[in-house]
């Protein structure tokens, strides 16, 4: 089964749960005779089903109910299910008190918002858990059959790619169509013993070979004392759209350093996992959209007067326009107030200096008070960049930085930001190479402690050295 169909399986398989669970909810609640004896106008009962099936569906999207079932055991899905309808149940017992009728001539006991919400709770997680499990059960079925896997290369040394393989060859139910192999050790013979593993390529051509077999899944078979090969291979892999999973040596399980994803199953560490919980990652976007149209709306006067300042105080265009990369490495136009002169940047890219002779004199005043990134928040609201994330860079240096330092393109794996981690302790424009591998670390610090919270203080932090005018 595909993504797409996995994911049009759930989506119609929680609608007719979900629906189905408002009509049960009703039928037991008036008909059944253990509650209330009445009637209801069914027509509103229909109509109140499409509000909550939404109120439902947002709720799925906020908890990430519908990301890729094979990045957590079937248990674990039921237990995020079970949490996300026990949250929306008691606020859906909050809001409305849980009886739109309010039928006041019956006992309290039967009409109390807690037992109605118990009630519903039992109907409406009997079913879409009920559901979820049917199309599991059909999925895995599916995979026992070599339907729906994802395609994986191995990267490691022969013997132990050969017995990985071998290995998830009886796990299908992990969903991994093992490709091929690429070895490490520069060996380009295959011993015939190992010939029904076809080797894909050499080391060199990873990345050629994950996009020309359009690889979804990773699989690293290497020894733990192989910590240069590791890392320069999550380096080169960090900027591929592609899962990353490390067999853990023996060791590493002994002394805790791993976490395997799989204990039943087979052992994988997952490398790469998700940065953020789902309802992190919607907070996220729903504070970027929020923040982002406020500040643009409210000051939009304070905006139109600075571009106008910015036109007559110096030739050339208000807003300056360059290209960055953003996530994944898509390039996009990033936007600010032109704060140099028209031609500052002729030729090869060059860094911001102190005391700049190109920065106009309105434009020292920009950089001071940082108005100079209003702008960008544009691009917030078009989805290229969020408020907090690491600083985009030019493509330029980029690809110069990519070929000195390993890893870094893990960057490339979240959105850029107007602030970052970075900018909120030190915040200061790039001035060399050495301050952009300073920005690096702060940038590697901020993935890997990836939360919500953490922006709202990276967020207060940068608005505190703004006032404080460091230079």
């Amino acid at each position: 089964m595909s993504r797409r169909k996995e994911l049009i399986a759930l989506v119609i398989g929680d609608f007719l749960a979900i629906s189905g669970a408002w009509f049960l909810y009703y039928w037991v609640r008036f008909y059944s005779g253990l509650f209330l004896v009445g009637t209801v106008d069914f027509f509103e009962v229909f109509k109140g089903s499409f509000i909550v099936y939404s109120f439902w569906l947002v709720a799925f999207i906020f908890f990430g109910l519908y990301r890729a079932w094979y990045i957590r055991p079937i248990f674990d899905e039921v237990v995020t299910v079970m949490k996300t309808l026990a949250f929306g149940t008691l606020a859906f017992m909050i809001v409305t008190l849980w009886d739109p009728f309010n039928p006041r001539e019956y006992a309290p006991i039967r009409n109390d918002p807690r037992v109605l919400g118990v009630l519903y709770f039992c109907c409406v997680s009997f079913l879409v858990v009920s559901v979820r499990l049917l199309i599991r059960y059909i999925q895995r079925r599916f995979l026992e059959a070599g339907i729906g896997m994802r395609p994986a290369l191995i990267v490691g040394e022969t013997a132990k790619a050969q017995q990985l393989a071998s290995n998830l060859w009886k796990a299908k139910r992990l969903g991994y169509h093992v490709l091929g192999y690429i070895n490490t050790n520069g060996i380009s013979e295959q011993s015939s013993k190992y010939s029904e593993l076809a080797r894909l390529g050499s080391y060199q051509e990873i990345e050629t070979v994950i996009e020309n077999k359009k690889v979804k899944e990773v699989l690293i078979a290497l020894d733990s004392g192989e910590h240069d090969r590791l890392l320069d291979l999550l380096g080169r892999l960090s900027s591929q759209n592609v899962g990353i999973k490390i067999v853990p040596d023996l060791y590493d399980i002994i002394s805790g350093q791993a976490r395997t994803r799989e204990i039943f199953g087979f052992p994988l560490i997952d490398i790469n996992p998700e940065l953020m919980r789902p309802w992190e990652e919607a907070a996220k976007r729903l504070l970027d959209i929020v923040v982002s149209f406020v500040i643009l709306v409210v000051g939009l006067p304070v905006w139109i007067l600075v571009g106008l300042l910015v036109k007559v105080t110096s030739s050339g265009p208000a807003i300056y326009s360059q290209e960055r990369v953003g996530k994944f490495g898509k390039t996009f136009r990033i936007y600010k107030f032109r704060s140099m002169t028209a031609d500052a940047e002729k030729g090869v890219p060059q860094w911001a200096q102190k005391n700049d002779p190109r920065v106009t004199p309105l434009g020292k005043f920009l950089r001071r008070t940082h108005l100079d990134e209003v702008p960008q928040i544009l691009n917030v609201l078009k989805g290229d960049m969020s408020l907090v994330g690491p600083r985009p860079e030019r493509e330029f240096f980029v690809k110069q930085l990519s070929e000195e330092i390993p890893y870094y393109q893990r960057r490339l794996k979240v959105r850029p930001g107007i602030t970052g981690l970075f900018q909120a302790m030190v915040y200061k424009y790039d001035e060399s190479m050495d301050d952009v591998r300073k920005k690096l670390k702060y940038d590697l610090m901020y993935i890997e402690s990836m939360s919500f919270r953490l922006d709202i203080k990276i967020l207060l932090r940068t608005f505190y050295m703004i006032f404080k005018r460091r230079d």
